[in-house]
């Protein structure tokens, strides 16, 4: 098992659960949701109290051939429900890919940035970040989501991912980001097929080992698991019905050392990661 342990955050002594709010009208899953501020700051708060740690607000859908919006607009998603969650006493992750909204979230009271673009969408953004001094989440991306399909091409994927994340991990440290600050994604489904996705899982531990950071995962209810999941005519599950696939990865993801998981279902997530730490005695069972 590798530790679980970022600089400016708790050693939750377990698998720790981010729960996604994503404030769009787009996004794959659960777009339209939560488009009304004191309705995600809700499910929020509801989450947190489920045992949830960590609250990932994120104003512009990444799903694959979703058009970009304007940092006026994301702010304008954004702002309120990282106000509501903060004052509520949660801990929020903002989910963006730009500095400006990084630094005005964090103003307001945001810990994490976490950004799927590891920092290649905005040049300002290590820099923001190493101002900022929080912890940062940087994801394995090869370009926006409009496109990415096109990029989904690796001779061996679990090494080509690793290396270049090891680039942009040592991009963001010379840019003066604290590398105990660092957690890395291996970016399930961004130009990536299925067969990427399940191989970049069962290279999970071979990921830890060579990077030497932290890996969050995010697996929820992604294209991989509904291909895996298809009907009688081949058709795949639908997004939101992939919830038990989706724990499944949890638990083992776990069990492997992975630091967080990012779900939607996240309070059933809670419940797992919170089982698989009492079935490890170097977990020691972590609340």
């Amino acid at each position: 098992m590798t530790k679980h342990q970022v600089k400016g955050l708790p050693e939750y002594g377990r698998c720790a659960v981010f729960g996604i709010l994503n404030i769009t009208p787009d996004s794959f899953s659960d777009g339209g949701i939560n488009l009304d501020a004191e309705t995600a700051v809700a499910h929020g708060i509801a989450a947190m109290r489920a045992g949830v740690d960590v609250l990932d607000v994120g104003g512009e859908s990444t799903r694959p051939g979703a058009a970009r919006v304007s940092a006026e607009e994301e702010l304008r998603r954004v702002l309120p429900v990282v106000e509501g969650l903060v004052a509520a006493g949660a801990t929020v992750s903002v989910d963006t890919m730009r500095a400006a909204v990084a630094r005005r979230c964090v103003a307001s009271g945001a810990q994490i940035v976490n950004d799927v673009s590891g920092g290649l969408a905005d040049p300002e953004m290590f820099v923001a970040v190493a101002d900022l001094d929080v912890p940062y989440i940087l994801m394995h991306w090869r370009g926006h989501s409009v496109d990415m399909g096109s990029r989904a091409k690796y001779a061996d994927v679990v090494r080509e991912v690793g290396e270049e994340l090891a680039e942009r991990l040592a991009a963001a440290v010379d840019a003066g980001i604290d590398p105990e600050r660092i957690v890395l994604d291996p970016g399930l489904g961004f130009a990536k097929n299925a067969e990427h996705d399940w191989a970049l899982l069962r290279g999970q531990q071979r990921l830890q080992a060579e990077l030497g950071r932290p890996l969050l995962i995010g697996q929820s209810r992604k294209r991989f698991l509904g291909a895996l999941l298809t009907d009688e005519q081949g058709l795949p599950r639908p997004a939101a019905e992939r919830d038990a696939a989706t724990h499944a990865v949890t638990a083992v993801a776990a069990a492997r050392g992975a630091w967080a998981v990012r779900v939607h279902a996240a309070q059933d997530a809670a419940d797992v990661v919170r089982a698989v730490a009492a079935m490890s005695p170097s977990e020691g069972g972590g609340r």
